[in-house]
């Protein structure tokens, strides 16, 4: 019972010690658990929202449209639970200028099903639900009305921006309808689309260098007054799926066994049987189209003999008469009467010719015949050519009909290709990263200062250690006394820990993502294995500690360790022996340095200390620097152009004329760009990159004329970049990167999330869907967006000859045409606001799809959610380097009281007494800063590893501010620890201190 009291006496006395240990496992385990939880929450709320909603989890594209056999085929496949078929046409509306939405059908088999969060869902025709966004942009509200316009283009059938394939369905195709939407709108709901989580109402409507939408809105309408057969879509939910999480490996898994059967087999047989439906359907319509051709020809044509017949009656009887009159003037000069009558009872008897003859006299005497039989031989003349001409035509049409309709493709998606779900999850991922990474240097400060506070505790009680060991008590109960101090001490603190872990930081976090996504039913949820790990991680570090600090003394007998342990023997230090510099330092700096220098253990842990400390607070103002500067260097620095345009290629010369018009442009390049795949196949013989690697990474593909090759380097900065050790890069000289005709150049953000570098091999996609395999000529260094820059001719190798190799026809005239160039970049005069209003203005032309301000996009870059959890990190470091310094000053203070009570019973004052010790720790802390800011950096730099978003690269600068910043807040917690020690010193009594121990 006594040993228990004195224990907890002893508990007691050491309280310092024990809120430090406690406060620097309460920041361990907050954040070691504090971000996993915010991001877990986060995770596992959005997968409880997709799965109410029943977001698909694999979507079916197609150049064609999808009929109802696909639509079957695929409810065959093995592992789909779900197929719905879904509509959708693009359409028009005024709002301060031209703007485009995507009228959606919704969805009656449960997939995809919009979120209500005002009024009621539409039920009847021509009844809508809109976004929020639509709401804040039109200031519309419930129960307005809207009429729309469905686009020229309203055919296009995918979201592949293959329109040729679309509008060669609507030309050869006479049984399938494209869908078709009411254009008298009511708004009667507003609504979530699970496609897209983004909060309109938040920050994050600045940051747009992520957006994938292809229109600005989405309308949701009912099944009722939606016409049309042919589907824009296929949606589908696979099994087992709900039961996982979206956004963790096995069920990205499960999904891929499903597309890889349809890509197997599915896809090219669907493929061909919609390409021979569509084949089948224009032979049709030319077989009925001659059909209806030959029936209208014979009904002109039993009019015009009807007609012809009627006029060769005319004239016979004409004939008839005269001949008759003829005969019966003969028969009158005759003598015999009886001969006259009998002439005149009969029609004489006239031979062809001779009636042939009349009639063409008959015809020729009189003007109406004349005309009436011009009129007949015209008639018959027009039909004729009429005849010839359709036949012709049909004949064209028939030998055109194959070369008219292009193959057929399918585009079969996961969720990684909504803009909206890959932007979330690369976010997550991105924090989470950081949440994984941070706590390792919590946990090594962790376990130096616990074995500094523990060792200097057990050093302390030497004396009574040797008694309790010299009457018998074992050493793991004497040593349990320590371990118990340094357990509870980790149990509250993590007890604490875990409340800000699970509670404080999820919920700031959340309420920033908030700010970035909308996210119903979010809540906040308890990981007890993962919390309990937590806590144990630190418990293990601390306790080891502990034991090692108990070992070191406990190894020696009672004997000694009951007599008090002798002073470290002095020595010479390095400085001593420069002499020059020796003699000219005063006796208490010579003191101050021998003591600095002597006591190695107490150094490392404050400078080792001090500088981790420093260094987390580098690095996460690094983090903040790197994305504050991202947009800047990235849209003013390597994007050289101030004018990005893009329109269609039915409308690239229109665009180019209405830019060359406005007299803005000093000067531009023409390009073509296209949105596509970049693709490495994990293969290990070094060819894609890293061995092993793979991976898919959505990219901007620029074409660039042959003729202009040179021209890129004034519109782009082109620096080769190499992949560096721990995540850094080399950059090249600025203009010493060439675009050629034997590869292409890959932006740095694609190359590093890929593993990709100068001479591996990728596989391209373009804006066709069609593939090939590209050489990488150079890594150009980029930071936001992933470009792939190509030459005319190496694009042309590259998908003209794979696209024959895939019809397995020879290149047809079409393919054989140059590049529609799409695109313009453009540098302009004026001022960044004009350019930023005329880009505004370009983009209200019909002519113009997209028009980017590189000056907009630089000004309005912003990373909201990496800002706070820096902002996060930074307060934790802080109140780390805060623990850590108090601590070592109290260790430094009681260790050396018998020293502090010597040179007060020597006369030195309290003020005195505080200069001679502040002093050594303020050069430990400054020594520590000048280690850690370093330090940082090089954390900074690794976090290329860490950071590994889509379409960002994390250039690491830190400012100089920052580095100043880092420094003074170290030196600010170093004095704040001053004033809770200067008391402590000056309680110090020399009478007590200094009594012999014997």
């Amino acid at each position: 019972m006594a040993f228990v009291k004195d224990m907890l006496r002893m508990w007691a006395h050491s309280w310092k010690r024990f809120i430090s240990i406690a406060m620097i496992t309460l920041l361990g385990v907050a954040v070691l658990t504090g971000i996993y939880a915010g991001c877990r929450d986060a995770f596992r709320s959005t997968d409880r929202f997709f799965d109410a909603q029943g977001l698909h989890d694999v979507q079916v594209l197609s150049t064609a449209g999808l009929s109802n056999g696909d639509i079957a085929a695929l409810r065959k496949v093995n592992g789909v639970a779900k197929v719905q078929a879904e509509r959708s046409q693009e359409v028009t509306f005024d709002l301060d200028g031209r703007k485009s939405a995507t009228m959606q059908e919704i969805g009656t088999n449960g997939i995809d099903q919009p979120y209500l969060q005002e009024g009621r869902m539409p039920k009847k025709a021509g009844e809508i639900a809109v976004t929020r966004k639509f709401i804040r942009d039109s200031g519309k509200r419930i129960g307005s009305r809207l009429t729309v316009t469905p686009e020229s283009a309203s055919s296009d059938t995918s979201d592949t921006n293959d329109t040729n394939g679309a509008d060669g369905t609507n030309e050869t195709n006479g049984t399938d309808e494209a869908p078709s939407f009411p254009t008298k709108l009511t708004i009667v709901g507003v609504v979530l689309d699970p496609q897209n989580l983004s909060n309109p109402d938040g920050y994050s409507a600045m940051t747009s260098f992520r957006s994938t939408a292809t229109t600005d809105y989405t309308f949701f309408a009912p099944s009722d007054g939606v016409t049309g057969t042919l589907y824009t879509s296929a949606t589908l939910l696979v099994k087992g799926t709900a039961a996982e999480s979206t956004f963790d490996e096995s069920y990205e898994n499960t999904v891929k066994q499903v597309t890889d059967r349809i890509d197997g087999t599915v896809k090219t047989d669907r493929q061909k049987a919609r390409r021979q439906e569509l084949l089948d359907a224009g032979n049709k319509k030319i077989v009925d189209a001659r059909a209806e051709a030959d029936k209208k020809f014979a009904d002109a044509q039993s009019q015009i003999d009807a007609n012809r017949q009627q006029f060769n009656q005319q004239v016979d009887q004409i004939v008839s008469m005269q001949a008759g009159a003829a005969a019966a003037g003969a028969a009158a000069n005759g003598t015999n009467a009886g001969a006259a009558a009998a002439a005149g009872a009969t029609t004489p008897q006239l031979d062809e010719t001779t009636r042939e003859t009349m009639r063409e006299t008959i015809i020729a005497a009189s003007p109406e015949l004349t005309q009436a039989k011009q009129q007949l031989d015209q008639a018959q003349s027009q039909l004729n050519e009429q005849k010839a001409s359709t036949e012709q035509t049909l004949k064209t049409k028939e030998n055109e009909l194959k070369t008219s309709i292009p193959q057929v493709r399918w585009y079969v998606q996961d969720r990684q290709s909504l803009g909206g779900f890959s932007a979330l999850k690369s976010d997550l991922d991105s924090i989470q990263s950081l949440g994984n990474a941070f706590p390792i240097v919590f946990l090594l400060v962790a376990v130096m200062m616990s074995l500094t506070a523990m060792a200097r505790m057990v050093e302390e009680d030497r004396s009574l250690i040797g008694t309790y060991v010299g009457l018998g008590y074992g050493r793991l109960a004497v040593a349990s006394r320590y371990l118990l101090f340094a357990l509870l001490a980790c149990l509250i603190g993590g007890g604490l820990g875990l409340i800000a872990g699970f509670l404080g930081i999820p919920a700031f976090l959340l309420v920033v993502l908030q700010g970035m996504y909308v996210m119903p039913g979010l809540r906040l949820e308890y990981d007890w294995l993962y919390g309990s790990l937590g806590i144990a991680l630190f418990v293990v570090g601390v306790l080891a500690a502990t034991i090692y600090a108990c070992v070191q003394e406990m190894r020696q007998t009672p004997a000694a360790l009951m007599r008090p342990k002798a002073p470290r023997a002095g020595s010479r230090i390095l400085l001593e022996r420069i002499r020059p510099v020796w003699n000219r330092i005063g006796f208490l700096g010579k003191v101050t340095a021998r003591n600095i220098f002597r006591f190695k253990s107490r150094l490392i842990m404050t400078v080792g200390g001090v500088a981790g400390c420093t260094a987390l607070i580098v690095c996460g103002l690094a983090i903040n620097d790197t994305v504050a500067d991202l947009g800047i260097k990235q849209y003013r620095d390597i994007y050289q152009y101030d004018l990005m345009v893009v329109s269609d290629d039915s409308d690239a010369s229109a665009m180019r004329t209405k830019v060359a018009s406005d007299g803005r442009v000093t000067s531009s390049l023409d390009v073509r760009i296209e949105s596509g795949d970049l693709t490495v196949a994990g293969s290990g013989d070094g060819d894609s990159g890293k061995a092993g690697s793979s991976g898919s990474e959505s990219i901007q593909l620029v074409a660039v004329p042959e003729k202009h090759l040179s021209d890129l380097g004034e519109m782009v900065t082109l620096q080769p970049v190499s992949s560096g050790i721990l995540g850094t890069s080399g950059v090249g000289k600025t203009g010493s990167l060439k675009l050629d005709d034997d590869g292409v150049i890959v932006a740095q953000s694609a190359a590093s999330a890929l593993g990709v570098k100068a001479g591996s091999k990728v596989r391209l996609t373009n804006g066709d869907g069609v593939q090939a395999t590209a050489k990488v000529g150079a890594v150009n260094r980029n930071l936001i967006g992933s470009d792939v820059y190509v030459s005319e001719t190496y694009y042309a190798k590259l998908f003209d000859s794979k696209d024959a190799k895939n019809t397995k026809n020879s290149k047809s005239s079409e393919d054989s045409e140059a590049l529609t160039w799409n695109a313009m970049l453009a540098k302009l005069s004026g001022s960044d606001a004009s350019q930023t209003d005329y880009a505004e203005s370009l983009e209200e032309d019909s002519s113009v799809m997209k028009a980017v301000s590189c000056a907009h996009m630089a000004d309005s870059f912003k990373f909201d959610l990496m800002g706070a959890v820096v902002a996060l990190i930074v307060a934790l470091a802080g109140g780390l380097a805060l623990v850590v310094l108090f601590t070592l000053a109290n260790t430094n203070v009681s260790e050396r009281v018998r020293e502090m009570a010597t040179l007060k019973v020597l006369g030195f004052f309290d003020r005195e007494v505080h200069h001679y010790v502040n002093r050594e720790m303020m050069i430990l802390t400054v020594m520590g800063v000048i280690l850690g800011l370093p330090l940082g950096r090089l954390v900074g730099g690794m976090l290329t590893m860490a950071l590994n978003m889509p379409s960002l690269y994390f250039e690491v600068e830190v400012k100089p501010l920052s580095y100043v910043i880092a420094a003074v807040a170290t030196m600010a917690f170093a004095l704040l620890v001053q004033l809770f020690v200067n008391p402590v010193l000056d309680r110090i009594d020399p009478i007590s201190s200094l009594k012999s121990v014997e």
